[in-house]
């Protein structure tokens, strides 16, 4: 029986908003509703997403609760620190997806030390491939939930690069050292000047450097979940010349005794059932543009035998399974959808 899932999207002129319409537009089984916004509201929707040609003509509304009621889902794409007053008003039916912050954390002492405000709660995790100490995965715990924390991009490259490595027991989780290539959509759409073209073309620049950035805590709330006793991550997103894509190189101790087929075994096992995370064959990296536009993570992993070091690097669309992609694959488990539906691991090229 053909179901007809009513959608509405917030915070729909901006990049995760405009990717999340842009995968919902050809999702069989999804009606777009209201498309909602702030400083734009009143704006056709064309005017900031122009290549959403099917949706060009859409007006944006203002974000209220009366103009999101009445949808099976809505997906707050908001800024950080405005979804808990939205989902607030939002009915205890309704499936929300937040893909700010605001619920990923469950630490209020995190929340406030690297986001500053009250902590708005924290809801079900929506990263399905996560996996959990003890066994099982994060997907079991969002089937028929109702509110999803959406995580963050740059948590997704890190975690699903190195937690196989962490649940096996292989590597050291207290001695993390991870360096990001991140592309300018990840900044957003806000008009600041060292995003400009002038300052960005030609340029590599790092920012949130020495433990300042928010995902950070993140990143470590979800290898403790995957059963990590204790850990240390040094995190350093580097801004590149490309407009979306994320390239995360991970690195952490070997543990003593434990030889390269046996890393090797445990991402193969970590990952070989899943439909959006690959391990590539030994001896081919992941590269960003394999990965534009597709909802897939493309790892690889290797023992550096002379530093004694486990690396691993992760390749993913930032819009899509660093945002958009893991929110609709999320619907998708909540509603009781196969999880691929409306989704692609085939990317465009060149």
């Amino acid at each position: 029986m053909h179901m007809s899932i009513r959608v509405a999207v917030s915070g729909a002129s901006g990049y995760a908003g405009g990717e999340v319409l842009r995968l919902l537009a050809a999702h069989p089984d999804v009606e777009i509703g209201a498309v909602t916004a702030h400083s734009n509201a009143g704006d056709l929707l064309g005017a900031h997403q122009p290549h959403l040609r099917s949706l060009a003509d859409r007006l944006l509304e203002p974000t209220s609760a009366a103009t999101l009621a009445g949808h099976d889902v809505v997906v707050l794409a908001l800024p950080h620190g405005a979804s808990g007053a939205v989902a607030a008003q939002l009915g205890p039916d309704v499936l929300v997806l937040d893909c700010g912050a605001d619920h990923r954390l469950v630490d209020p002492a995190d929340w406030a030390a690297f986001y500053g405000s009250p902590h708005a709660g924290t809801w079900p995790y929506g990263m399905p491939e996560l996996l959990l100490a003890g066994g099982g995965r994060q997907r079991d715990a969002l089937a028929g939930v109702r509110r999803i924390a959406v995580p963050g991009c740059n948590v997704t490259a890190v975690t699903l690069g190195v937690q196989p490595g962490v649940a096996a027991g292989v590597v050291d989780a207290s001695d993390l050292v991870a360096v990001l290539a991140v592309g300018y959509s990840g900044a957003g759409k806000a008009a600041k000047t060292h995003l400009i073209a002038a300052e960005g073309l030609g340029s590599a620049a790092p920012y949130a450097v020495g433990g300042t950035h928010r995902h950070v805590p993140e990143i470590e709330q979800n290898l403790r979940a995957a059963g990590a006793a204790s850990v240390r991550v040094s995190f350093t997103p580097v801004l590149v010349p490309m407009s979306r894509g994320i390239l995360a190189t991970t690195t952490a101790p070997l543990v003593q005794g434990t030889s390269a087929a046996e890393v090797r075994a445990a991402w193969e096992a970590a990952y070989a059932d899943e439909p959006f995370v690959h391990l590539l064959p030994e001896g081919q990296w992941p590269t960003t543009a394999m990965t534009v536009g597709a909802n897939t993570a493309l790892v690889q992993v290797a023992v550096d035998a002379r530093a004694g070091r486990v690396v691993t690097v992760t390749a993913l669309d930032n819009l899509v399974k660093g945002t958009a992609g893991a929110a609709v694959q999320s619907m998708n488990i909540a509603l009781g959808l196969p999880q691929t539906r409306g989704l692609t691991v085939d990317g465009v090229a060149p």
